[in-house]
């Protein structure tokens, strides 16, 4: 039985400020912005040309969710984001105030970069080789 990962849930403070990140910043396109009610939304973002996993962008309800928010995997590095043009799209988010904390650097499986993203959590930019 063929499965996929769908969304992997990103907790953000606001809605707002981490979409327009997402799109402005990162250049991901909105899939779905959807009122659920009660100050909740269904808010999914993904890169260009992503065909099947995308990001759920989930505001912080409680304190606990709080206390997670760029920090959602002990600071190890929490996405991957792949492309098949590293030099362009690493200028582009440099050219975008993008924060790399680690600098481009080929590794035997390809070129890597370590960027975060407005609250904190670490993604890796890569390309295979």
């Amino acid at each position: 039985m063929p499965q996929n990962l769908a969304h992997v849930a990103v907790v953000v403070r606001n809605y707002d400020e981490a979409l327009a990140f997402y799109t402005n910043v990162l250049g991901f396109h909105l899939l779905e912005d959807t009122n659920l009610g009660a100050g909740k939304r269904w808010v999914l973002v993904a890169p260009p040309g992503s065909k099947a996993t995308s990001i759920l962008l989930a505001q912080a309800a409680t304190p606990e969710q709080i206390t997670r928010i760029g920090n959602q995997t002990g600071g190890r590095v929490f996405l991957f984001l792949h492309t098949d043009d590293f030099w362009s799209d690493y200028h582009a988010l440099v050219s975008r105030k993008v924060e790399f904390v680690r600098e481009p650097k080929e590794e035997p499986y390809g070129t890597v970069a370590v960027f975060k993203d407005l609250y904190g959590n670490l993604w890796d930019l890569i390309q295979w080789k």
